[in-house]
């Protein structure tokens, strides 16, 4: 019953997000967002997540421009055991500067991402609407420079989670997570 509430919760959640339409951030820069950044912060009302949040940490995330202007995002995280996740995904450009379409094969899913508010040199809150079999959920992420943003900033970010549909309860700051070894 809960799982069914949480998914028609998230469906009109997103519903009403996508109509007050979250826009990218004014002067969005891509050269600017290139390099590592470490996923400090995670916020979405999906049930995967809520049922793994506990054992989520800190992972890195290598965004790379393209000639074409797409966004190239390597993602890794280092797991209990000492193996690395990894996963890749190539965010294409639209016609708005700021916001990207993805295709995750591996998720079967559709995913419109917007780069919010950005600091190019200390965070990046970033905002996708993922889209499967016709559900939209809401997934919020924060990327830091360095592994630790101040009060402020973390602050901007559940309430923006919050403003978007998200449950307190769903938003997550991750622990500290050493990185995994270079390829």
């Amino acid at each position: 019953m809960t799982a069914t509430l949480l998914r028609i919760l998230g469906a009109l959640v997103c519903i009403l997000v996508t109509n007050g339409d979250v826009m990218p951030q004014k002067d969005f820069n891509l050269q600017g967002i290139s390099g590592k950044w470490y996923l400090i912060g995670y916020a979405t009302n999906t049930l995967w997540f809520v049922t793994r949040k506990a054992n989520m940490k800190m992972g890195t995330a290598v965004l790379k421009p393209t000639a074409e202007g797409d966004l190239d995002m390597i993602y890794s995280s280092l797991n209990s055991d000492g193996t690395c996740w990894k996963m890749t995904h190539l965010a294409k450009k639209t016609d708005i500067p700021g916001k990207f379409t993805i295709r995750s094969q591996r998720w079967d899913n559709d995913n419109d991402m917007r780069v919010v508010d950005v600091k190019y040199n200390e965070y990046a809150l970033v905002h996708t609407i993922k889209t499967k079999a016709g559900v939209s959920t809401v997934l919020n992420k924060l990327y830091a420079r360095a592994k630790d943003l101040s009060p402020e900033v973390l602050q901007k970010f559940k309430q923006f989670s919050l403003d978007t549909g998200i449950l307190p309860e769903n938003i997550a700051i991750l622990p500290k997570n050493d990185e995994c070894p270079a390829a």
